[in-house]
């Protein structure tokens, strides 16, 4: 039997188990059904667990930001297994001999001692060397600096002044001018006596020239020259091509020389403007080209400047040697040289042409010329050709050159440390003819530049010289010739041109 309060119990059970049912029931099954993990993830994005502790600095989602990064960092370190040593199995010990040959060949760091491969116990047998000995020879390579000797390099690489005397006589006539900055010495100095002493030279080894190589080497105690002639193909290089962003980038794509495209550059310079020059003008260069059996080149000079443009009128421009003188031609024979004064000092202009305020007079007068500020014994150089008409001392301009270049015009230059140049001499356009320096009424180191016309100071910027030549006769024929035979060149083969030393007047080199 049940009494009263079971019954009710179980009655109040049933009527709880109905009501949840109905609840669920009604709740639906998107909400009930939801996974744990999306509903903590929709709880962490409102509470952002991971706040940016640069942001909102002293608010309490910053502190408690904090709080949880400080308690991540405890963990982890609580957690870290630590860095205990790992026992290992103890090793027999052996004899202190067979360690001693063993040590050698251990891995070790250097300041511990290692070494490497199999030595010799210390015996009784075995004494420690007073000194090292020394290699029986050192091979070594040198080079040639700029403004640099023979001599001075092989000094420098340790070769006595005996032996270096000695290879300056053997190869004063191979050498000429000197040999060419960046060219290499192979060197092989020898065993010497004694330390006090500099190594003799055993062998040495260089280009003295393209077509000629040298090796010196020392039998029965004397060095001796051995040459070796070099075969070396002179021809000229030809390469022609369409322009397409840059004519130098197309010209270096083709293969062209970096010192032929500069000289290619200045000689169209100064027919066209060279942001004229468009995509589709076909550009024709022609340059000396020395090859030699070894593989080595050799660049020479610009021959011949070729532009044919798409629109516009073209270019064929030929180096020629007329009276002594090598400049441009066009294709008909004519030959101009335009421009204005070459700058005759490597500097600013710190002074214009007119009235001024005399530094040290004083007082407003006229400043007759331009002043260049520069360096002191900075090299002065001829504006154009000309012929020296004055070199001296000069009241107030101090030390002075003054140049006559015809046609009633003429150029000064004042206030030199020292005077390159002499009454009567004839000198070529940049010519060095002086030194900046502040001789005469100067306040400090500058080029007093002047020009005249009829004995009269005229501003220097307002004259451009342009000399004009033309060639006829036999030397026009000449120069036709040579330009057909250079235009005649197969492209990127070039041809054996023969030499003109018959004519009366060579192409320039």
């Amino acid at each position: 039997m049940f009494h009263d309060g079971q019954i009710n119990a179980q009655q109040g059970g049933a009527s709880a188990s109905l009501w949840l049912t109905d609840s669920i029931r009604r709740a639906g099954p998107a909400e009930d059904r939801r996974d744990w993990r999306e509903k903590l993830r929709d709880w962490a994005e409102d509470v952002e667990l991971v706040p940016d502790l640069g942001q909102r600095v002293g608010s309490f989602t910053w502190f408690r930001g904090l709080a949880t990064c400080f308690g991540l960092c405890a963990a982890a370190l609580y957690l870290s297994p630590g860095f205990h040593a790992l026992p290992g199995a103890p090793q027999p010990l052996m004899p202190a001999r067979q360690f001693d040959e063993v040590r050698s060949q251990m891995i070790m760091p250097l300041a511990l001692g290692a070494d490497s491969g199999r030595r010799m116990g210390p015996t009784d047998a075995v004494q420690p060397l007073r000194e090292t000995p020394e290699r029986p020879q050192i091979e070594l390579r040198a080079q040639i600096g700029g403004s640099d000797s023979l001599g001075r390099a092989l000094a420098r690489a340790g070769v006595s002044g005996g032996d270096v005397a000695t290879v300056t006589s053997l190869v004063a006539g191979d050498t000429g001018a000197g040999l060419k900055p960046g060219t290499p010495l192979d060197i092989v100095l020898g065993r010497r006596p004694s330390r006090d002493v500099p190594r003799p030279l055993d062998r040495l080894s260089f280009r003295a020239r393209l077509d000629l190589g040298i090796e010196i080497a020392r039998a029965g105690g004397v060095l001796q020259v051995q040459r070796t002639a070099i075969h070396v193909d002179e021809t000229p290089l030809r390469i022609q091509g369409v322009v397409g962003e840059s004519l130098y980038r197309s010209a270096r794509a083709a293969g062209a020389p970096p010192k032929a495209i500069q000289s290619f550059l200045r000689v169209v310079a100064q027919q066209v403007d060279l942001g004229s020059i468009s995509a589709g003008d076909r550009y024709d260069i022609v340059t000396e080209y020395r090859r030699a059996d070894t593989g080595d080149v050799e660049v020479g000079d610009l021959l011949f400047a070729g532009l044919h443009r798409a629109s516009g009128r073209g270019i064929d421009m030929l180096k020629w040697t007329q009276d002594g003188r090598t400049q441009w031609f066009e294709a008909s024979g004519v030959g101009q040289r335009r421009g204005v004064l070459s700058a005759p000092v490597a500097g600013r202009m710190s002074s214009s042409f007119g009235m001024r305020r005399h530094p040290i007079l004083g007082y407003t007068r006229m400043h007759a010329g331009i002043d260049f500020a520069a360096h002191y014994g900075s090299p002065i150089y001829a504006a154009t050709d000309g012929v020296v008409s004055y070199a001296g001392r000069h009241g107030g301009h101090g030390n002075y050159v003054r140049l006559e270049h015809g046609n009633g015009l003429a150029t000064g230059y004042a206030h030199m440390s020292r005077i390159a140049a002499s009454p009567g001499q004839r000198v070529r356009q940049g010519q060095v003819i002086g030194y900046v320096g502040s001789s005469g009424l100067s306040t400090g180191p500058h080029l007093h530049y002047e020009l005249y016309r009829n004995g009269r100071t005229i501003n220097p910027l307002s004259v451009r010289f342009t000399t004009t030549s033309q060639l006829a006769g036999r030397e026009l024929a000449a120069f036709r010739q040579r330009l057909v035979q250079l235009k005649s060149l197969r492209i990127g083969l070039p041809v054996q041109v023969a030499q003109k030393s018959a004519a009366p007047a060579a192409a320039g080199k």
